[in-house]
């Protein structure tokens, strides 16, 4: 394989190749699951601010790019990181401060978002969200939707069937395509192709990283092209959508990577902590992301034991007897 093929960078050189200020963004993952947190912990460290950003239904990766403040604009349906922080906590801060604007859907209409985007149409039809207020609140005025050529005129468009019928059961509801300038996600395989395996649920990644004008890939283990080939099957995102790829082994700690590792309660309840409270925030960035080079570097601050205690099996793909309180 030609340099010129292999899409291989290390994690500085793609944040700061794709991820610019003001920057259209998604992430991959859900609540504690394959969050692209390796590359949150750069996109940090190298200080972008402005992101408007889109997620499907995340948790901790919303939560601290929230916290640092490199995010301005939210689209989402749900943050949260379970019995750790039912609402992230960060992200709730700053949404009732005002800090931080909100436009919610549902994880249905989300998923349409990203899928219509992907499929290169500006929207696509549904009916979830029919007698529910998510039609009606608007997160971003309409005022600012005129000045700014990348948002949607309107934020949900209900009409009724073109193709005929009658009554409210023939409303249907119109969401708007989502195009990010970059997306990342977190799988567990991957080629110096581009080529991409994801074990378990995919969640929204696949709509995603295809909806994306770059994406940026990283993997828990690089494989060759032939074992990506020997599987064709179980490889989800093909090579010609992505960009970069990043092998970071533990590259969506402290959330979990079904067969390679689980979610780390003993840093997620440290984290609720910190997060209480900015002073608390501001000594957690210090210590566990501004205070270190990388992530192996946050990796060795946190110890080989805490690894081990939520190495997964390999039979259930979870960590055996892990205390999740």
């Amino acid at each position: 394989m030609s340099k010129e093929e292999s899409k291989l960078l290390s994690l500085r050189e793609a944040v700061a190749r794709y991820v610019f200020d003001g920057a259209h963004i998604s992430i991959g993952g859900f609540t504690l699951n394959r969050n692209p947190m390796a590359a949150v912990y750069e996109i940090i460290r190298q200080g972008r601010k402005k992101l408007h950003m889109y997620a499907h239904s995340n948790g901790q990766g919303v939560d601290e790019l929230v916290g640092a403040g490199c995010v301005d604009r939210l689209e989402i349906a749900y943050g949260g990181t379970g019995r750790f922080a039912p609402t992230c906590i960060r992200f709730r801060k700053a949404v009732q401060e005002g800090t931080l604007q909100v436009e919610d859907y549902s994880n249905y209409q989300m998923t349409l978002r990203f899928m219509a985007g992907a499929m290169g149409v500006p929207f696509l039809p549904c009916r979830s969200g029919l007698g529910s207020d998510i039609i009606n609140r608007w997160g971003f005025s309409e005022n600012l939707r005129k000045s700014d050529v990348r948002l949607p005129d309107e934020k949900i468009v209900v009409m009724d069937n073109p193709f005929g019928g009658w009554g409210e059961a023939n409303r249907v509801v119109l969401v708007p395509a989502i195009t990010t300038d970059v997306t990342i996600i977190h799988v567990q395989k991957a080629d110096a192709l581009g080529n991409a395996r994801i074990a378990g649920l995919s969640f929204a990644d696949v709509e995603q990283a295809k909806s994306a004008e770059h994406l940026i890939v990283t993997c828990e283990e690089l494989v060759s092209t032939d074992e990506i080939k020997a599987d064709p099957d179980r490889n989800v995102i093909p090579f010609f959508c992505v960009d970069a790829v990043v092998p970071i082994p533990h590259g969506a700690y402290p959330t979990a990577c079904l067969g390679y590792y689980d979610y780390d309660p003993v840093y997620l309840n440290q984290f609720a902590e910190y997060a209480r409270s900015d002073s608390g925030f501001s000594e957690y960035l210090d210590a566990y992301v501004l205070g270190v080079d990388d992530h192996a570097q946050l990796l060795e601050k946190v110890g080989s034991q805490s690894l081990k205690s939520i190495k997964a099996d390999p039979e259930t793909g979870y960590a055996k007897n892990l205390d999740r309180r």
